[in-house]
């Protein structure tokens, strides 16, 4: 189905997807997420999950920016904790995860 690392699906409001990417839960130590991302930018990923609760969104970040993979290119999903539900705390949340 999902051919190569480039698969993408079409998502209800028209946007590609990357079917295949690389997550960060548990990616605790800073050297091993810097690594985890770059390897799988450089391998071609595009698509990045992170959350605020791993903790490692500014190295998510800084992975980023050591490849130079341009932001645009990329599909980066991040999830919003139990405490931060409601409109304005999700808002909050999601304009904090966008800075990191």
């Amino acid at each position: 189905m999902f051919e190569s690392i480039n698969s993408k699906v079409v998502l209800n409001n028209g946007v590609e997807m990357p079917c295949y990417g690389c997550g960060t839960y548990g990616l605790k130590v800073y050297e091993d997420c810097i690594n985890s991302v770059t390897w799988a930018l450089e391998m071609g990923v595009r698509l990045i999950d992170t959350a605020a609760k791993y903790g490692n969104e500014e190295w998510v970040r800084e992975a980023i920016e050591k490849v130079g993979v341009k932001r645009s290119d990329l599909f980066i999903t991040t999830k919003v904790w139990n405490s931060d539900h409601g409109y304005d705390r999700t808002m909050e949340a999601f304009e904090a995860s966008c800075k990191r």
